[in-house]
């Protein structure tokens, strides 16, 4: 029988949990999908960096939402057997509520493994290959320096215009090219379209001109050539970029053995300070999804003759609340006006003792951890709805009057 109820509960559990964690990953991936179009586009780089640059943030986001989504999964899911009474007849053949939390543990602890891989060693990834992207959009190493409209000057005294790119800049329109040579030769052309082609050699790239005219001036003052031609080739020297950082600027980019590692040899107290900082908060992040079932599980369970989601609310409010100390900490931490051990764990011990004690009123016969906060939200909405009464009925009189009058 416990098989099945185990069997029956990660059911319940799993749709929810995956559900949520998919919602706010999105979610928080659409807030800033918009800035990097904003980015991308006047930086003059190809739409397609967006999705790469979004990839690369993607593990921080999961950072977030995965123990937003342990917690609504179980909570919903004990919420809905407490809904249809399923909660009750478990208890009453003497299935008890630790008895209940075993397979919420299981989803805790493998996802506590997850955003510990993530957290320790992924995120810091991805966030350097993000920095690089960005990098590289800033430098032109992706095609940004050729804008659409405007004149680019490629080095070497070779400038370039194009009016129109198409196919993600494979098939360029109303080009003009400009070269300039040390020995004052100057060789000027138009073309209806054009394309880049890369070369055997790595430093050069081949702009492939069709269906245009050129004009060459062997000196300054002599009387210039003009040539029209079908497809003429010109051979473009990529002009130099500089080589991005190494990973490890920043704790933000420092695996946790990196981290661990600053923490024992930095010999400068900012440095180490901010190391430490760093390290514990993710490993707070980590051990906060062992206490997600203990305030899930009083939160899910409505007050009786009650129906008030109220406790779907305070969960998450009291999750983002710890998650916005434990950030908040992190920089005290960092500067130095806090301890950054104390910073991360203090916070940690407040949110422990509070989901053990909501876990342990719910034990109680006949406790109610959230009665006292739903009958006051009770209350305030009752008083709310009535004052919009009110306030629509005295609207209504005033429509009456004006009407007769």
């Amino acid at each position: 029988m416990t098989k099945r109820i185990d069997r029956y509960l990660f059911g319940l559990i799993i749709v929810p949990l995956f559900g949520t964690l998919v919602v706010a990953a999105m979610l928080l991936v659409l807030d800033r999908m918009l800035r990097l179009f904003d980015f991308v586009i006047n930086e003059g780089g190809p739409v397609s960096v967006v999705w790469r640059m979004l990839g690369n943030l993607l593990p921080e986001y999961l950072s977030l939402g995965i123990p937003i989504g342990v917690m609504l999964g179980i909570l919903l899911a004990f919420r809905r057997l407490a809904m249809s009474s399923e909660l009750d007849t478990l208890l009453a053949v003497g299935v008890s509520y630790k008895r209940l939390l075993r397979v919420p543990f299981v989803f805790a602890a493998v996802f506590a493994v997850v955003n510990f891989g993530i957290v320790g060693w992924l995120q810091p990834v991805t966030r350097y290959a993000y920095e690089n992207l960005r990098f590289e959009l800033r430098s032109g190493a992706l095609g940004a320096s050729i804008k659409v409209g405007e004149f680019a000057n490629l080095g070497g005294g070779l400038t370039l215009r194009v009016e129109e790119s198409r196919n993600q800049g494979a098939d360029l329109r109303g080009l003009f090219v400009r070269a300039a040579g040390k020995d004052g030769q100057i060789v000027a052309a138009t073309a209806a379209r054009g394309t880049f082609l890369a070369t055997d050699d790595p430093e050069y790239i081949l702009l492939r001109l069709r269906d245009g005219t050129l004009v060459h001036s062997p000196k300054p003052g002599a009387t210039p050539r003009v040539l029209a031609f079908a497809q003429h080739d010109l051979p473009i020297r990529l002009p130099e970029m500089a080589t991005f950082r190494k990973r490890g600027e920043g704790n933000l980019e420092a695996t946790l053995p990196e981290l661990l590692h600053t923490m024992v040899t930095a010999t400068d107290a900012t440095e180490q300070r901010s190391a430490s900082a760093s390290f514990n908060r993710r490993i707070v992040q980590c051990v906060i999804m062992f206490l997600l079932p203990f305030l899930a599980l009083p939160m899910a369970v409505p007050p009786k003759r009650s129906t008030s989601a109220l406790g779907v609310f305070l969960s998450i409010i009291a999750l983002v609340t710890f998650h916005k100390f434990t950030e908040y900490g992190e920089r005290m931490g960092t500067l130095g006006r806090i301890d950054p051990v104390l910073a991360q764990w203090v916070p940690f011990a407040l949110f422990l003792g509070v989901a053990l004690w909501l876990f342990r009123v719910l034990e109680r016969p006949g406790g109610q951890p959230i009665g006292a906060l739903d009958r006051w939200f009770g209350k305030i909405t009752g008083f709310l709805s009535g004052l919009a009464g009110k306030l629509v009925r005295r609207q209504n009189w005033s429509d009456d009057v004006l009407s007769a009058g």
